[in-house]
């Protein structure tokens, strides 16, 4: 695995649409509000975000729609602190763990982090370079490289794969993936602290059956 530093990337491309004036349409792909709360509050000065809530690895539909309604609280939170020309427009996808589910077989009993992980990222990232082409972004991204607990090379390397796979399908297409690493210069504990600020609902597993009874097994262990 190589040693970018996708922090730095993300500056680099801040920087350069900073010296030419513009603002680029971002479609965010987001998981939870406790993980978009510092991602939004940095990107919101660069980029007219839309958040994209598409996740078919949660466990059930009420862990689903608790999780959808604090996103758009955050995000209701955050338009009131700005001009209308600066607010953050929400995307909900259908809820379809079937999707997830049909991908997962066979992975079941992979280690947390391991090769289901991988082609979750690759299904939601993949969703979301699909969606923002079709709706005209300019780019995309996703906030899970916030956690600490997942890789910032891997996530960053399904984005690549995914802004490829749209190339390759739409060889008219500009969709960039926006690299990251939002866990770095301080932003996970940023996060921790918007976290609190708001009141967020702070799930305790990353949102599928498996990681779910992983948490659950290692309480009883402990």
């Amino acid at each position: 695995m190589n040693n970018i530093n996708y922090s730095r990337e993300t500056e680099k491309i801040i920087d350069r649409n900073r010296e030419t004036g513009e603002v680029p349409t971002l479609l965010l792909h987001a998981c939870c509000a406790p993980c978009s709360s510092y991602c939004l509050e940095y990107l919101r000065e660069y980029f007219m975000i839309t958040v994209f809530y598409y996740n078919p690895n949660i466990t059930d539909a009420a862990e689903y729609e608790k999780r959808k309604a604090e996103e758009k609280r955050l995000i209701a939170e955050y338009n009131s602190q700005v001009d209308e020309g600066k607010h953050i427009d929400i995307m909900e996808a259908p809820y379809d763990p079937e999707s997830f589910l049909a991908m997962a077989k066979g992975l079941e009993d992979a280690p947390e982090g391991g090769e289901r992980c991988m082609a979750c990222y690759a299904l939601r990232l993949g969703k979301t370079a699909e969606t923002a082409y079709k709706c005209g972004f300019e780019y995309f991204t996703t906030t899970l490289t916030i956690s600490p607990l997942k890789s910032a090379a891997k996530l960053n390397e399904a984005g690549e794969t995914a802004e490829e796979h749209v190339l390759t399908e739409h060889p008219e297409s500009h969709l960039k993936f926006l690299p990251s690493d939002f866990k770095k210069k301080g932003g996970f504990q940023r996060s921790i602290e918007l976290s609190h600020k708001y009141g967020l609902y702070r799930q305790n597993y990353c949102g599928c059956e498996f990681s779910k009874r992983g948490t659950e097994l290692h309480a009883e262990i402990t």
